[in-house]
């Protein structure tokens, strides 16, 4: 072959495939556009197919799914709140006061050897129904205990000239082994002999408890001064 006729091919070919070339890459385009959406429409038709799937039973019978509820919340338990119990106040035993301060108070009566014993003169008076008062003021006067207690008081506990036996050294008063013992001793006379029998005031007492008509106005002096105090 001629080299003319090899040139001449060779150009007819060119022009040949600079023509087709186009379409064929056009063609091979769309084909891959085709494929992709034939796949992206397969994959949603699957999804689609999935998601309105409804389950049968053995038989092939459809079988209702229950629909979900939102699981309810167990409520909050609110704890209930302390609640303090409030402290019980000590009750009034007398003259708008406690016993304590009843005790306190008569102490500021009672010196020398009944130094103190306020809480025994306020119990045993509240217990038996007794006007402490009248009471300590009774002790002050027979006894001395405003200042310095008496013998009989300091060897004996006879805190209220009490008579009887034991002798205290030889006397006609009585004798008793502890201070308490002749406290609560005298506190329980005055509610037998006097208080039960309407006996209660200074006034009233006079005539059994002393000779002296002037026995009630002392008596009277102590109470004041044990009030005051």
């Amino acid at each position: 072959m001629s080299e003319t006729k090899k040139v001449t091919g060779v150009v007819i070919f060119g022009v040949l495939l600079s023509i087709c070339l186009p379409y064929l890459i056009n063609m091979n385009v769309s084909n891959s556009f085709s494929a992709q959406n034939e796949t992206q429409t397969s994959y949603q038709t699957m999804a689609n197919e999935v998601a309105v799937v409804t389950p049968k039973d053995e038989s092939g019978t459809p079988v209702e799914v229950p629909k979900q509820t939102e699981t309810a919340q167990e409520p909050v338990k609110e704890t209930a709140p302390v609640v303090e119990e409030p402290v019980q106040a000590e009750p009034v035993v007398y003259d708008g006061m406690t016993l304590n301060e009843l005790a306190e108070k008569l102490n500021r009566s009672l010196k020398s050897t009944l130094s103190g014993t306020g809480m025994s003169f306020a119990k045993y008076s509240v217990d038996m129904g007794i006007d402490p008062y009248l009471a300590v003021a009774i002790v002050l006067h027979e006894t001395g205990c405003n200042g310095k207690c008496s013998t009989q008081v300091r060897q004996c506990y006879n805190v209220g000239g009490m008579k009887g036996g034991p002798s205290c050294n030889g006397t006609s008063y009585k004798k008793f082994n502890t201070l308490d013992e002749g406290i609560y001793s005298f506190m329980y006379n005055l509610k037998t002999n006097y208080y039960d029998k309407g006996l209660n005031t200074p006034e009233l007492m006079n005539k059994k408890y002393a000779a002296s008509t002037a026995w009630a106005g002392k008596i009277n002096h102590y109470i004041n001064k044990i009030k005051a105090a």
